[in-house]
C-alpha cells in the first residue's frame, strides 16, 4: 500500500481578494477528512494554467481558469483528473487532455436543476413584464399600469433546444403550468422525451411554433453559430429567446437587429459572445432584454454540490479508482492514464 498522499490543487479563482472561498463551502472538508489527500489554491492566478502548476499535482480543479495544449508542453507525468467545477468545459482543450493522459471531469447534475430553474426565471419575467412594472412603481406611474400587461405560461408552447439534463429538468419544472413542450435534441433518446411529454422536432418547426425558445444546449462546433438572422426570422413576433447556455450559439448582431426592430417579443441572456458584455454593447440600451452576468445559476448551493462532486471525484482517484462524470472516456483506455492512476491505488 502506498504512502505517498494525492496532491489537489485548486485555481486561485476559487479565492476572493482577501483570501477567503469566493464561492461558500464547496467541499473541502471531505478532503480535509481524508488521511489521502493533501489540498492546496494555486498562488496565482492566471488565465490558462501553467506546466509550473501542474507540475506537482495530482488533481487539478478549476472554475474559469482555462486548460490549452500549453499548460501540458512540458508534459503531465503527475496530474491524473481535472476537474471542472461546473457543468460546461468549452474552456478546456479536451483532446489536448487526453493526448496527455489527463482524465477531465465535471459536474453536470450540480447544474441541472439551478440552470432549468434560472430558464423559467427568465420566462416569468419576460411573461409578466417585470422589468416595465418594476419602473413603473419606482416612477410612481401606477396610472400607466393599463399599458403593460402580459401573458401567462398555460397553454403557451415552450420549445427547448437540448433535452439533456438542464433541459430536461426545465420540461418537469414547467409541469404545474400546462404548456405544449416542443425539443429540438438530434441525440436525444425519444423513450426519455415520452414521459416528459415532450414533441420531439425539428429546429425549424420548433422555432415557428414556440412561444419561448429556450438554450440548452452544449456549445460544439456543430451549435456554434446556431441561431442566426435565418433561424430568429422563422420564430413569432410574440416569441421569447432565452439563453442559459453559451452565448457563441446565438449569432449576437442578428439577436440585437432582431431585438431593436421587435421582430420578437424579448430575449432573457444569461450569456453572451463576449464576455463580460461590454458595457456600451446595444443589447444594454433595450428594454425588451432581460440581462444576467453568466450568473443567473450561481448561487451558494450550486457551487457547494458542484464542488463536493469534485471533491469526491478527487477522492477516488486517490484510491486509485476511476472517478465518475469523465468527460473525455476514451483517455480511461490509455496505457498512460491507467499508469498514473494505478500509483494510487490502495
Amino acid at each position: 500500500m502506498t504512502a505517498e498522499k494525492f496532491r489537489v490543487a485548486f485555481s486561485r479563482d476559487f479565492l476572493n481578494d482577501t483570501g477567503g472561498l469566493a464561492y461558500g463551502d464547496v467541499g473541502l472538508h471531505l478532503l480535509e477528512e481524508s488521511p489521502l489527500v493533501n489540498y492546496r489554491f494555486l498562488d496565482e492566478y492566471t488565465k490558462v494554467i501553467t506546466p509550473e502548476q501542474i507540475a506537482a499535482v495530482d488533481g487539478l480543479v478549476v472554475i474559469y481558469t482555462h486548460i490549452t495544449a500549453a499548460t501540458f508542453a512540458q508534459g503531465a507525468e503527475r496530474l491524473i483528473i481535472i476537474g471542472r467545477c461546473g457543468v460546461g468545459y468549452d474552456r478546456i482543450d479536451v483532446a489536448a487532455c487526453t493526448e496527455a493522459d489527463v482524465a477531465l471531469m465535471n459536474a453536470p447534475l450540480a447544474m441541472r436543476l439551478p440552470t432549468a430553474a434560472a430558464s423559467l426565471m427568465f420566462m416569468l419575467v419576460l411573461s409578466k413584464r417585470l422589468l416595465e412594472l418594476d419602473r413603473l412603481a419606482r416612477q410612481g406611474r401606477w396610472d400607466l399600469r393599463g399599458d403593460v400587461q402580459g401573458i401567462e405560461l398555460p397553454g403557451r408552447t415552450l420549445g427547448i433546444i437540448g433535452l439533456g439534463h438542464s433541459g430536461s429538468e426545465l420540461a418537469r419544472l414547467v409541469a404545474p403550468f400546462p404548456m405544449r413542450l416542443l425539443a429540438y435534441s438530434p441525440h436525444a433518446d425519444p423513450e426519455q422525451a415520452r414521459p416528459l411529454n415532450v414533441e420531439l422536432v425539428s429546429l425549424e418547426r420548433l422555432l415557428r411554433e414556440a412561444d419561448f425558445v429556450c438554450l440548452h444546449c452544449r456549445l460544439t462546433e456543430e451549435t456554434r453559430g446556431l441561431i442566426g438572422a435565418r433561424e430568429l426570422a422563422l420564430m413569432k413576433p410574440t416569441a421569447y429567446l432565452i439563453n442559459m447556455a453559451r452565448g457563441p450559439i446565438v449569432d449576437h448582431a442578428a439577436l440585437v437587429a432582431a431585438l431593436t426592430e421587435h421582430r420578437i417579443a424579448g430575449a432573457g441572456l444569461d450569456v453572451f459572445s463576449t464576455e463580460p458584455l461590454p458595457a456600451n454593447d446595444p443589447l444594454t440600451q433595450l428594454d425588451n432584454v432581460v440581462l444576467s452576468p453568466h450568473w443567473a445559476a450561481g448561487t451558494l448551493d450550486v457551487f457547494r454540490e458542484a464542488g463536493m462532486t469534485n471533491c469526491q471525484g478527487m477522492l477516488q482517484a486517490a484510491r486509485g479508482e476511476l472517478p465518475d462524470n469523465i468527460v473525455n472516456r476514451e483517455v480511461v483506455d490509455r496505457l498512460g492514464f491507467q499508469a498514473k492512476l494505478a500509483r494510487f491505488r490502495r
